[in-house]
């Protein structure tokens, strides 16, 4: 928008006509963006083999496509670092680009240009990720149509940026593994997370109460605090939750018929523990780097389930329609002030290394989000 606008143009094909006179008019969008973009140096977070994030990450200089017929060129905003993108860079996740590649699966951008064939955005929108992998640890990019997913220009920027990943994971955990009620308890762990706050939000909107799990720290109280804020019914510790007294707790709140777990070893045990007869844990990540260890009695004798997911393959499961579905039902949740995004700290992209190492300290209370 910002391009059209400073041109005084409102269309792609107001646009050309200004930036190319009548003699130059005749070809396509394609060709008439392909002589300026390959004049155009973009800075992106490359890695050319995976390794400790801080060590193999570089800030370089690369060549901005030119723009297809089917092709969209970007101008990315803000991108968060996220847990999985570290385990990409690390080399230990379910999917790895081909290397080198440029880091960050998450992110918003706004449309700069648009291919001829091009019919779902337009200059000036929003538009983020349709699937992971699309390395928006960039400046600027030319992406496929089909990469892209539009949203709201009219939502907050680092709502837009953190959008595709964990509230996606959040709602789709709460909706697809339990027939939950109004009323009904779910217990997570990690609740301090990305997904953990969405699921703390999202689970208020649906009138669910929600049982956290946190690690002890000295700031305990301001932790709670931010989270009972965020609509949270309960705080607890991993060692509170360890403690006789739990079966008091679980008199007057309903015990939980789903679990969250995104720590595993010991905690994911505790979870199981308090589990509801008949009960769904789901395991969407292992923090811990520990083996989820389930009792067989608990097993046994209360038909309990273990069960996984990951986004990108409930992405694969359905349809594109199907996610921008979700996307949508989202925004509809932040447009009424029900989700809002995670505590976020701004760096711009040449502070890389800093916004790095702080993702990966303990009791992270601050997600780092990259402004371009």
């Amino acid at each position: 928008m910002w391009v059209c606008g400073a041109l005084g143009a409102r269309t792609p094909a107001q646009l050309r006509r200004r930036l190319f006179p009548a003699s130059r008019r005749r070809r396509p969008a394609a060709a008439a963006f392909s002589a300026s973009a390959e004049r155009s140096r973009v800075r992106a977070l490359v890695y050319e083999h995976h390794g400790d994030p801080a060590k193999v990450v570089e800030l370089k200089n690369l060549e901005l496509a030119a723009v297809g017929r089917s092709d969209v060129h970007v101008k990315m905003l803000a991108a968060p670092v996220n847990p999985s993108d570290i385990n990409m860079i690390q080399g230990n996740y379910g999917l790895l680009p081909k290397l080198p590649a440029v880091g960050g699966n998450e992110g918003v951008g706004q449309v700069v240009a648009v291919g001829s064939s091009v019919t779902r955005v337009k200059p000036g929108d929003w538009v983020i990720p349709a699937n992971a992998g699309l390395g928006t640890w960039r400046t600027e990019a030319v992406f496929s149509e089909e990469a892209l997913i539009s949203v709201p220009s009219d939502i907050p920027l680092q709502s837009a940026a953190t959008l595709g990943v964990n509230p996606c994971t959040a709602y789709r955990m709460l909706m697809d593994f339990e027939r939950l009620r109004p009323g009904d308890s779910v217990i997570q762990n990690a609740s301090n997370s990305g997904v953990g706050q969405a699921v703390i939000q999202i689970a208020a909107a649906l009138g669910l109460r929600t049982i956290n799990v946190v690690r002890d720290r000295p700031d305990i109280q301001k932790l709670t605090d931010r989270l009972k804020n965020l609509g949270a019914h309960h705080v607890v510790t991993e060692e509170e939750l360890r403690k006789h007294e739990m079966k008091n707790f679980f008199k007057d709140v309903p015990q939980p018929q789903l679990a969250l777990n995104c720590v595993g070893g010991k905690s994911s045990t505790e979870l199981l523990r308090h589990l509801a007869p008949g009960g769904t844990m789901v395991t969407y990540g292992g923090m811990a780097k520990q083996p989820v260890i389930a009792s067989v009695s608990l097993l046994i004798f209360k038909d309990l389930k273990l069960r996984g997911f990951w986004l990108s393959q409930w992405k694969k499961d359905h349809s594109p329609d199907q996610f921008k579905e979700l996307i949508l039902t989202l925004c509809d949740l932040i447009h009424r002030g029900q989700l809002t995004a995670p505590a976020c700290s701004e760096a711009p992209l040449q502070d890389y290394q800093r916004a790095l190492e702080a993702s990966m300290q303990p009791f992270v209370s601050s997600k780092q989000i990259l402004i371009m």
